[in-house]
């Protein structure tokens, strides 16, 4: 098993171990010298966002500390003089003293936490003065002996102890103005106005914050801690909507005010979770969402047999979708039962990657922040709105340039939740958005078709799309896109589009759309393929469409990809071969599709051998739902041919046995029919035998 995670520490909660009582005073005190040097040597304070005074001094005085401390343990390692009992506890205090104090520099310079550790700045200097006064009273307790030790010792034990008591540590007249920029813009956001740019960098510059990524490491770091104030519960709501009130004032300058990306920091900025490698067996891509595509902290297994990420599927079901993301096949329960096997694999994978933990805030503080439909507060409300109408402006008449850094921003604010979806769907992002998609630059047309992708998941940005004629556009993309992701995702953009039956059937009455997902089952990389067969499978709602997927030769890829996945396809083999017998099933409930699979033995064959051997439980109730599709529509040449097959009727019994109640009717009736046609089908007729002699003439 593998240990146990460290959980994330909150901002500015101090905690410290206390020495034992049954310590001796020597370890001690060789623990405090080490802890002390810790502290005096641990902080740039020139680079520290606020306090940077009250930080230099406490900083000093740790040095003081240290001096005193030194000149304490030299004098006993000379056996001059022996530390008493008594001492234990002065010193303990001042360790418990010292050990919170390293937290608190610690956080005044963390990284990402530059902005909340300004606006906090007064709480922050009332922690450093009970700590300073901690340390002052520490050793205001400790024996006269002990502090007169030395000349040199009793002489660093008074200025220390004064020095501590009368520490003036308040913020900077420097903080104060910046604070005030940033209440000021926020100010300004809850009235829907636009903000003074040089309010906004005066905060920026004395934080050090002068870059996009910047920003952004800002940003992360804030949602990280709402998320955890919200899993922890009992906070006051004028926190929560002060940090989102400060996640959107990042946001906005980070659009707004920052004209460039700085490419080598964009991507270490905020960092998408990716899975570990180790094993050589475990498939990365098998350990990800097929929603979000994002590593599954929190693995739930629908009825189905396919796995999502909590959050995600929960989020699937609430917008109103009452299908299997993966199958397609409608959900008789919205349940969901924890999958143990693939969480203990996930983390299995985190502990062995360099620096890895699992613990993220609980995904349904994440799920419940991603869906709500408005932020914290009117001040991040109105901040993402003129964010996003800038956005919009720059797409609509922006240079390359700015066109390029606005898809980016498009792209990265879709993905976020449903309020920043909403915002940009209500402010016309969708048109240009699909205006781009012919752009040269194959970045730009990367970023726009991820952006669509992002507002096809929101029901008003699947409208939007719709009315703005952008069905042709998106099948073009998933034809001729320039980068493979672009064609990839323009196939999810279909999947999604497809589960409204009226956009379904547009999109079906395009002559090139099936056609084109068809060519990147074929020949697309794995998640093309998956994509696109989803895609398909959506469309199969149509009635017109089987007749298209089945002249495009659909029927011949599936096989394909079960083939494969007998010749070793591995786990993501096995995973299409699962989608192709699912499809397969769609295509054969028309009569058109089942003679496009009967024409083929082989294929018969092997989906027979499929059933025995598929481990996904779904994957064989599509496989018994299409053998029953192909003896319905094919009568008794089908059923003569299945009948063949020595493999069938034992995996037909045990679908009967174990599996759901509709897989398990479909396989009795498959069952039923073989035998009544075997029964039903005349003996064959017998030759009298002549006796001998007879002459017998045959015709």
């Amino acid at each position: 098993m593998p240990p146990p995670h460290e959980q994330r520490r909150r901002m500015l909660a101090l905690p410290a171990v206390c020495p034992c009582e049954a310590i001796s005073p020597a370890p001690l005190l060789a623990s405090l010298v080490d802890l002390a040097a810790d502290v005096a040597g641990r902080v740039d304070v020139a680079g520290l966002p606020a306090l940077r005074r009250g930080a230099r001094e406490a900083v000093r005085l740790a040095g003081v500390l240290l001096a005193f401390l030194e000149a304490l343990r030299d004098a006993t390692s000379e056996d001059e003089f022996l530390l008493p009992e008594e001492a234990v506890l002065g010193l303990s205090e001042l360790h418990v003293a010292l050990q919170k104090l390293r937290f608190l520099l610690a956080d005044c310079a963390r990284k990402g936490a530059r902005l909340w550790v300004l606006m906090n700045a007064e709480l922050v200097a009332s922690e450093l003065r009970v700590l300073l006064g901690s340390v002052a009273t520490a050793m205001d307790v400790l024996p006269g002996d002990v502090i007169a030790v030395s000349a040199e010792a009793a002489e660093l034990a008074r200025m220390l102890s004064e020095q501590a008591w009368r520490a003036a540590v308040r913020p900077d007249e420097d903080d104060d103005l910046a604070a005030r920029s940033v209440r000021s813009v926020l100010a300004r956001f809850r009235k829907g106005v636009t903000p003074d740019a040089e309010d906004a960098m005066l905060a920026l510059d004395r934080v050090g914050v002068a870059t996009w990524s910047g920003c952004t490491e800002e940003a992360a770091f804030l949602e990280a801690e709402l998320l955890d104030r919200l899993e922890a519960g009992g906070e006051s709501d004028n926190d929560l909507v002060l940090i989102s009130g400060l996640m959107a004032f990042l946001l906005y300058c980070r659009v707004v005010l920052f004209d460039r990306i700085d490419p080598k920091k964009a991507e270490a900025a905020a960092p998408a979770p990716r899975p570990a490698r180790s094993a050589p067996w475990i498939s990365p891509e098998a350990l990800q969402c097929p929603i979000t595509l994002e590593l599954m902290t929190d693995p739930v297994t629908l009825a189905t047999g396919q796995t999502y990420d909590r959050a995600s599927i929960k989020k699937w079901i609430k917008s109103g979708c009452r299908t299997c993301p993966v199958t397609g096949e409608r959900l008789r329960s919205a349940e969901v039962v924890p999958n143990v096997a693939v969480r203990g694999i996930v983390e299995q994978l985190v502990a062995t990657s360099k620096g890895g933990s699992l613990h993220e805030p609980s995904s349904k503080h994440r799920c419940a922040v991603d869906k709500t439909a408005s932020p914290f507060g009117a001040a991040a409300a109105g901040s993402v709105r003129l964010a996003v109408a800038f956005l919009v402006a720059k797409l609509s008449r922006g240079t390359p340039e700015e066109q390029s850094k606005a898809t980016h921003e498009a792209q990265k604010l879709s993905k976020r939740n449903v309020f920043y979806r909403a915002r940009l769907v209500e402010a016309g992002a969708v048109p240009w958005l699909l205006h781009l998609l012919s752009s040269a630059d194959a970045s730009v047309q990367d970023n726009a078709v991820a952006g669509l992708l992002n507002l096809s998941k929101h029901p008003a940005g699947r409208r939007a799309l719709v009315e703005a004629g952008g069905l042709g556009l998106i099948v073009d993309a998933v034809n001729v896109a320039a980068k493979v992701e672009a064609r990839q995702n323009a196939a999810a953009v279909l999947f999604y589009l497809s589960s409204n039956p009226e956009y379904c059937d547009e999109i079906s009455r395009i002559p090139e759309a099936i056609p084109t997902l068809v060519h990147l089952v074929r020949e697309g990389a794995y998640r093309g393929r998956k994509n696109a067969l989803v895609s398909l499978y959506g469309l199969l709602q149509c009635a017109n469409s089987h007749g298209k997927a089945v002249s495009a030769g659909a029927v011949g890829v599936l096989a394909g990809l079960l083939s494969a996945a007998t010749a070793g396809g591995g786990d993501r083999g096995d995973d299409l071969a699962n989608d192709a017998v699912a499809l397969l099933a769609r295509v054969a409930e028309h009569p058109a599709g089942a003679r496009a699979v009967v024409s083929s033995s082989a294929l018969v064959t092997r989906l027979v051998d499929f059933l025995g051997e598929a481990a996904s439980r779904s994957a064989k109730e599509h496989c018994v739902s299409l053998l029953a599709s192909l003896g319905r529509h094919g009568g008794d040449k089908v059923l003569a041919l299945l009948g063949k097959l020595p493999g069938l009727m034992p995996a037909l019994y045990a679908v009967i046995g174990d599996g759901s109640p509709q897989a398990g009717k479909a396989a009795r009736w498959l069952v039923n029919e073989i035998h009544r046609h075997y029964e039903q089908r005349p003996p064959p007729a017998v030759t009298p035998v002549a006796a001998a002699g007879d002459r017998v003439i045959r015709v």
